[in-house]
């Protein structure tokens, strides 16, 4: 680019307003404002921010790619792409059970969608109540999980009324949506067989199953990179405003479905940045120049870790000293002896019993990974004759490479894990782009329709079974206890009880009134005394979990869940969920105080007042004392 086509570039105004709306963004959401001010402006701002930035995206994307959608005609569709599509998306959520699988991220998420429907407002609610038939949120808290997943959920409670089960419905939308995104790009690197091959590979993978048919966020991250991809590519091909926009907005909602997406904001700036290169101006929609204002709540949600060194998660993993290090690469935290690296090879390639993997899907994906960074290097020279979805793809390449070098530095970044193996499914993305992109490179024709067979073989042989049989899920029993409880709720003809639970969000996100452990054998147990006494809830339950000792068959209370002995308890419900373990849901038959049951009515006959306006003062006096006294 020489100085002369440099000159219109430096002038264009647009260029210096977005860099003015960048500063003033930057410094909005990384000084201007305290900590705890920042926590309240998002809670208050931020589902407005995002519905913002959502409403631009439509409308980029519909004036983007409006003529294609008008050209549309069903006998010129591919069916049988579609056909392919709808296969694949059945069976991955035919084979596993539909539920909270990743705790506490999708209740959390859950928790958060339930307050933006209710209030408009980003919390978590921690205190919630039946107050004569309508559930209300009496406290919440920020939490640090972004923003725009819990925003689409919250938008299904409107259109279709509040329900926990809107999550697995939303995955279920975004299952096929995904799909149908990766045979588009399949089709535009390598054909239509290429597109094909994606599907199968992905169809053929338990862990995306288990996220597609769970409550979390990990489906719209992979739709979102995806599809800010595409729009990249997109944009390459027109290099117009409206494209630029739709681009522009997509990788802002995409950074705010995971912490992590954010990296790839880096490749999309890149690709905008030599797209005005090759044109020589500067291609702008207006809506774009707000774009870094639409994300000043971002980092100010990200003070949670500051505000609360905890966040971060440390304590889970003893003996973890930073978050990111190289020195977790090739480094295990005790009592694990070797480093993420390793623990992402032991995911890749262990067996489907084992792990939610698929062999075939790992074996391909790292050979082509090798040709893919080859052919990567070679692209950068002849960057500018290549077709507009070769240069997008050949970008984002090192989004890909920095996300999984970022997730190797992480300090509970072992794919390996029950909880941490669903950060492997953008990996898996890459590699699949990867596939893709060096089909084209192999002469012979008939390989694709090979490696498609091979794929679909390996998707009837070990996927299927082993999403069939989901044992790599059985040993993780946080998503059992939860799925335990829901049955509870779902066996009560009512939900007019008070559950007593650590995990209270749980039963708060299925509107029942719930406390922590904690809370109920302090600050609120005299509430609870109050409650019991005036018969205020039918029922006062308590959720534990007892560790047995294999030697001698000992039951001990978990730690934290000891309500002490004025609680006297009555058990319901109890299940033993792994071998050594006893869950059990108890009511609460009285609490005592000095020995005596201090929830027992009062026996004291009251007279009531003749005076109408002395019961109603009474009435309004005894119902303020009752919202105070609520779990």
């Amino acid at each position: 680019m020489n100085g002369s086509s440099l000159a219109p570039v430096l002038l264009d105004r647009r260029l210096w307003l977005l860099l003015g709306t960048t500063l003033l963004a930057v410094v909005a959401g990384f000084f201007a404002f305290p900590d705890q001010v920042a926590i309240v402006f998002v809670s208050k701002a931020g589902f407005w921010f995002v519905l913002v930035a959502f409403a631009l995206f439509l409308h980029a994307l519909w004036s983007t790619q409006r003529e294609e959608i008008l050209a549309l005609h069903w006998r010129s569709l591919d069916w049988t792409s579609v056909a392919v599509v709808a296969a694949g998306g059945t069976v991955l959520l035919v084979h596993e059970t539909f539920g909270f699988k990743i705790l506490m991220d999708e209740i959390m998420l859950l928790g958060t969608s339930m307050a933006m429907h209710l209030d408009k407002t980003v919390l978590t609610p921690v205190r919630g109540s039946d107050i004569q038939g309508a559930f209300v949120i009496l406290d919440g808290m920020m939490d640090k999980r972004p923003l725009f997943f819990p925003f689409l959920a919250s938008l299904l409670h409107d259109l279709t009324g509040y329900r926990p089960e809107n999550l697995f419905v939303l995955n279920g939308i975004l299952t096929f949506v995904f799909l149908g995104l990766v045979q588009l790009l399949g089709r535009l690197v390598a054909g239509r067989v290429a597109g094909w091959l994606g599907v199968a590979l992905f169809a053929g993978l338990p862990l995306l199953a288990q996220n597609a048919t769970g409550g979390g966020f990990e489906l719209l991250n992979l739709v979102m990179i995806l599809a800010t991809v595409l729009l990249g590519a997109h944009f390459v091909r027109r290099r117009d405003a409206a494209a630029c926009t739709a681009f522009c907005f997509s990788a802002v909602l995409m950074a705010q479905v995971r912490y992590e997406s954010v990296i790839f904001l880096v490749p999309v700036a890149v690709l905008i940045l030599w797209v005005w290169a090759r044109a020589g101006r500067v291609v702008l929609g207006w809506p774009v120049l707000i774009a870094p204002l639409l994300m000043i709540h971002y980092p100010l949600q990200h003070r949670i870790f500051d505000l609360r060194i905890s966040a971060w998660e440390l304590g889970s993993r003893a003996g973890s000293e930073k978050v990111f290090s190289p020195h977790y690469l090739f480094h295990g935290v005790p009592p694990d002896d070797h480093g993420n690296l390793q623990s992402a090879l032991n995911f890749f390639f262990a067996r489907p019993t084992d792990q939610p993997n698929s062999l075939v899907f790992s074996i391909l994906g790292c050979l082509a990974v090798p040709f893919f960074a080859l052919l990567v290097l070679k692209r950068l020279r002849t960057l500018v004759n290549e077709p507009p979805v070769n240069v997008a793809v050949t970008v984002f390449a090192f989004g890909f490479a920095a996300h999984f070098a970022l997730m190797m530095c992480y300090f509970f970044g072992q794919f390996d894990n029950v909880v941490i193996r669903r950060l492997s499914l953008p990996p898996h993305l890459g590699m699949v782009i990867a596939v893709m992109a060096v089909l084209p490179q192999i002469t012979q024709a008939v390989v694709p329709r090979v490696l498609l067979f091979i794929s679909v073989a390996g998707l009837f042989m070990t996927g299927v079974p082993s999403m069939a049989a989901h044992a790599y899920s059985q040993e993780y029993l946080p998503g059992k206890e939860t799925a335990w409880r829901r049955e509870f709720i779902a066996e009560q003809k009512r939900r007019d009880y008070v559950m007593i639970d650590n995990d209270s969000i749980l039963w708060i996100a299925h509107r029942v009134s719930a406390t922590p452990v904690f809370q109920a054998r302090g600050p609120r147990r005299d509430a609870l005394i109050f409650l019991m006494k005036n018969h205020a809830f039918s029922s006062v339950f308590v959720f534990q979990r007892y560790n047995i000792n294999p030697d001698n068959g000992a039951m001990t209370l978990r730690e934290g869940d000891d309500l002490g002995p004025d609680f006297v308890l009555e058990t319901v419900k109890e299940e033993r969920l792994q071998t050594l373990t006893l869950t059990r849901i108890s009511r609460v038959k009285e609490i005592r105080a000095g020995g005596v049951a201090a929830t027992a009515p009062d026996p004291a006959t009251h007279t009531v007042p003749k005076s109408r306006a002395e019961i109603e003062k009474l009435r309004r006096a005894y119902l303020e004392n009752f919202v105070k006294m609520l779990p």
